[in-house]
């Protein structure tokens, strides 16, 4: 979303399907998301050529990965492994 200085907000959900997954994305004290959120949010200032705002949250979602409906979002097509 656009603000008012011309910077984006970007909120975006990171899906995991473990707790044990959630903890090796966040890290020890929060490093491994701080670093991938700063990483990711140089990307895209240069890409989207303003300042941006970038805030991830990680959630717990079992089974995400065989949701048709995830892979259309990201315009992907599902292919079923059975």
């Amino acid at each position: 979303e656009e603000r008012k200085d011309g910077s984006a907000r970007v909120d975006q959900m990171i899906y995991v399907e473990r707790d044990g997954h959630k903890g090796i994305v966040l890290g020890k004290r929060g490093e491994t998301i701080k670093s991938v959120s700063q990483a990711a949010r140089v990307e895209l200032e240069e890409f989207l050529g303003r300042k941006v705002h970038l805030f991830l949250q990680v959630k717990v979602r079992p089974n995400w990965l065989e949701e048709a409906e995830r892979y259309s979002e990201m315009g992907l097509d599902f292919k079923d492994g059975n």
